[in-house]
Order: C-alpha cells, then sequence, then structure tokens
C-alpha cells in the first residue's frame, strides 16, 4: 500500500509541477506542486517537495521546454 502511495505523490507532483527561468524556480515550483500533493494524499510533505523539486528540475533541464 506504501508504494502505490509514492506512485501516487510522484504522479501528482509530475502533473503539478512546472518549470521556472532558473534553477530556483524549477526547484521551488516543483517543491511546491509535491509538499500539496503529498499534503493532500495525508503522505510527508518534506518528502514530497523534495520529490517534486528533484522531478521539476530533471524535467525541465532533460526536456529542452523550459528557459
Amino acid at each position: 500500500m506504501q508504494i502505490s502511495r509514492l506512485f501516487l505523490v510522484m504522479a501528482t507532483c509530475a502533473g503539478l509541477a512546472a518549470c521556472g527561468d532558473t534553477t530556483g524556480e524549477q526547484a521551488l515550483l516543483g517543491g511546491g506542486a509535491g509538499a500539496v500533493g503529498a499534503a493532500v494524499l495525508s503522505a510527508d510533505p518534506l518528502f514530497g517537495a523534495a520529490i517534486g523539486a528533484a522531478g521539476n528540475v530533471l524535467y525541465c533541464k532533460t526536456q529542452n521546454t523550459c528557459n
């Protein structure tokens, strides 16, 4: 049950995250989305923020869709 919750949190983070102009903005936006998604799902908001920040920065850097 815990692993499915993790995947749900990660999917929520990916869906809510948006790119920023700088790496700091990308981490901040992804972290905020991850924390909110985790709180909604009754998971650890700090863990959600870490996953969201890392995921958004990684996405923005690899997809070249952000500035």
